[in-house]
């Protein structure tokens, strides 16, 4: 069980848990995952939260390959509003703003975001670490590698565990050395990664449980999974529900998905064959 302090509100995670993807950009490489108005990202908002969704992850720009990379005051334009929509209509839900960007960090929690979801695990700008720590929410730490401009580069790894353990540990002290109290890690799936790689990662993602943190898994509809099957992304949810399953397995404790429905029933039979009570009705 992990309990996260986001404003001085507790958030409890005892259960694997579902983080809904809202893309508020007009790029994203899954087009259902888009929300091209407020209007429909609260509309895709309330259908995740009726599926069981346990946190909605917003984001205003495109982390694909080749995508065109988008400046603070666009974003800001693009989340700020969508993360008020939905607040103000379902407050209860948890909501993480993902951006790199600490001036979309501290808009995003002045609006109502809880936390916050950074790919770049602090390393593009150095004011990131320092200003969630003042906006006093949890951190998600996600595994790249390289620049901005580089971070999808492909780089085979050595050792895929190895070079993950190293990056977290060295990661979270920078996290606990700027004050953040309570950070999320997530391997990046994808992000500069060889598809041998990705599967390993999986395979041993178990590994990670050292790292005494909570354990987000972002396998949905992904490259490594349309590209090794021959299909699309359109084609790709039976492949991300099989990484899903393999990622509860191995501990991951929080699944982002495009679909919170299939996404759940994947947690509800994992807890039906080990044991873990009350996955039905989470």
């Amino acid at each position: 069980m992990f309990t996260l302090n986001s404003k001085g509100s507790l958030i409890s995670i005892d259960q694997p848990v579902v983080m809904g993807i809202i893309n508020a950009t007009p790029d994203s490489f899954y087009g259902v995952s888009r929300a091209a108005t407020t209007e429909s990202a609260l509309t895709k908002a309330g259908t995740m939260i009726q599926e069981g969704a346990f946190i909605l992850d917003i984001g205003g720009q495109s982390t694909r390959p080749n995508s065109e990379i988008v400046e603070v005051k666009e974003e800001i334009n693009r989340v700020i509003p969508v993360i008020e929509a939905v607040k103000n209509k379902f407050p209860s839900t948890l909501i993480s703003v993902d951006t790199y960007y600490p001036e979309v960090a501290a808009a995003a929690v002045a609006a109502g975001a809880d936390m916050v979801n950074d790919i770049s695990g602090g390393r593009y700008f150095k004011e990131m670490l320092s200003t969630v720590a003042e906006l006093k929410v949890p951190y998600i730490c996600m595994h790249s590698s390289g620049t901005l401009e580089t971070m999808h580069q492909k780089i085979a790894y050595p050792d895929i565990t190895n070079a993950l353990l190293e990056y977290f540990i060295e990661r979270i002290e920078a996290c606990k050395r700027a004050g953040i109290l309570d950070i999320i890690i997530d391997p990046g799936f994808g992000f500069g990664k060889i598809p041998d790689d990705n599967f390993a990662l999986i395979k041993n993602l178990n590994a990670l449980q050292i790292l005494q943190k909570p354990l987000l898994l972002g396998v949905s509809r992904k490259s490594t999974i349309y590209q090794t099957l021959g299909i699309t992304p359109e084609e790709s949810l039976n492949g991300t529900t099989v990484l899903h399953t393999m990622g509860l397995m191995n501990k991951a404790h929080i699944l982002r998905v495009h679909d919170v429905k299939e996404a759940m029933q994947a947690i509800i039979l994992y807890g039906k064959v080990y044991g873990n009570k009350d996955l039905n009705n989470w």
